[in-house]
């Protein structure tokens, strides 16, 4: 990714040793521990990029941050400030430094309201007047590349890329400090993909605004991050930049999730494989 994030005297968001656990059912089972006291930091203006396959616990990880998922043991701070166990009123205050984006455009935007609707509702529930809600929704539209018409039509009248560009301008409504962006681009295809990469980009270099950036694929990370985490089974294997993770990794499995990736050449894609089968054998 081009550019630094800016430099800051202390870290926007600190997660220190955190563990958590979901109970399961079955008498005197014990419970299933999803996250292995992980530490993990975010500067202000940065794009951490957390990767992992299905399972690793990352999701768990955003859920945590967001105040989703409950935690056993360990801190999670926010500008200095504990957040780990917030009373309902303060998380939903928080709401407007740390907002989220998800996986699935289709399903993350309520079709029965219009986009002005959408993206005025978080505004209209602070107080914020109809009249400076809606030139609001007029700059959003705007940074994410939107007609100003958008804002009177349904999500079932836009494409996949176009509603993931309506879910972002609803996150950055507030001015947050945090996004949390789980999979944000893992339902749409490989065009659509970079265009809403570089739409985080523009947005990240205009506000300054960080990301904890969830993804299954390190060639997402390698285009978007500053910096990268590799989870696998609740625990960080691998951290560094993003460049020498995604180039040169040296965990076993973080070559493998780096073999995993598809490239478009057949004869290239067949070694990789091979490669990939033989550095299984190796670590199983």
């Amino acid at each position: 990714m081009n550019g630094d994030p800016n430099p800051q005297d202390k870290n926007l968001l600190e997660i220190s040793d955190l563990v958590v656990e979901y109970g399961r059912k079955g008498w005197k089972r014990s419970p299933f521990r999803a996250l292995h006291g992980l530490t993990l930091t975010i500067a202000r203006g940065e794009t951490l990029g957390l990767v992992g396959e299905s399972g690793s616990g990352k999701s768990t990880l955003g859920r945590a941050v967001l105040g989703l998922a409950p935690v056993t043991t360990g801190e999670i701070r926010f500008e200095g400030r504990p957040i780990t166990r917030l009373r309902s009123a303060d998380r939903r205050a928080l709401s407007g430094d740390i907002q989220a984006v998800f996986q699935d455009p289709y399903t993350s935007l309520n079709p029965a309201l219009t986009i002005n609707d959408i993206l005025t509702e978080p505004l209209l529930v602070t107080g914020t007047s109809r009249a400076d809600a809606e030139r609001r929704v007029r700059e959003l539209l705007d940074y994410v590349h939107l007609p100003a018409n958008a804002a009177q039509r349904l999500p079932r009248e836009f494409s996949g890329g176009q509603r993931q560009r309506v879910a972002v301008a609803r996150a950055l409504c507030r001015d947050p400090k945090l996004v949390v962006c789980d999979e944000p681009v893992s339902a749409l295809d490989l065009s659509t993909q970079a265009r809403v990469l570089e739409l985080f980009i523009e947005i990240q270099e205009r506000t300054g605004v960080a990301y904890l950036f969830i993804t299954h694929d390190l060639s997402v990370v390698r285009h978007i991050g500053h910096r990268v985490a590799v989870m696998k089974a609740g625990e960080i294997v691998e951290t560094g930049d993003a460049e020498t993770v995604t180039s040169s990794p040296r965990h076993p499995y973080t070559q493998r999730l780096l073999l995993a990736a598809p490239v478009p050449d057949p004869a290239r894609q067949a070694q990789r494989r091979a490669q990939r089968r033989r550095l299984l054998a190796q670590t199983s």
